[in-house]
């Protein structure tokens, strides 16, 4: 996933979460908001209670690739911050990222 497609700043982040309508499953907290730029965004985060720095960084950057594989970023209306959670550990990577694309249909993405 490009850096333009990512959510970096804090004010962006609270943004989307307290303006925008949100969706859940075992694994994610989905929140999403129209886009205000060309293409959409997306921002991951998690607790520090899933791990240390490593396994955070590997979780983080498994869902964005699960992600670029999942989304068109030029003809997605919506910016997104997704929240793992601790049901993310529980599952295989072809098991969170299935869970992921039907949070995606969901919200209709």
């Amino acid at each position: 996933m490009k850096k333009k497609n990512r959510v970096r700043k804090h004010e962006e982040f609270q943004k989307v979460i307290h303006n925008g309508k949100k969706f859940t499953n075992q694994s994610y907290v989905l929140y999403t908001l129209k886009k205000k730029e060309e293409e959409a965004r997306i921002g991951i985060t998690l607790s520090k209670k899933m791990g240390n720095a490593v396994k955070r960084n590997q979780i983080k950057r498994q869902v964005r690739m699960m992600c670029q594989d999942l989304i068109d970023f030029e003809k997605c209306p919506n910016d997104a911050v997704l929240i793992v959670r601790f049901g993310y550990l529980s599952g295989d990577f072809e098991h969170n990222k299935n869970s992921l694309e039907k949070l995606f249909s969901k919200a209709t993405m």
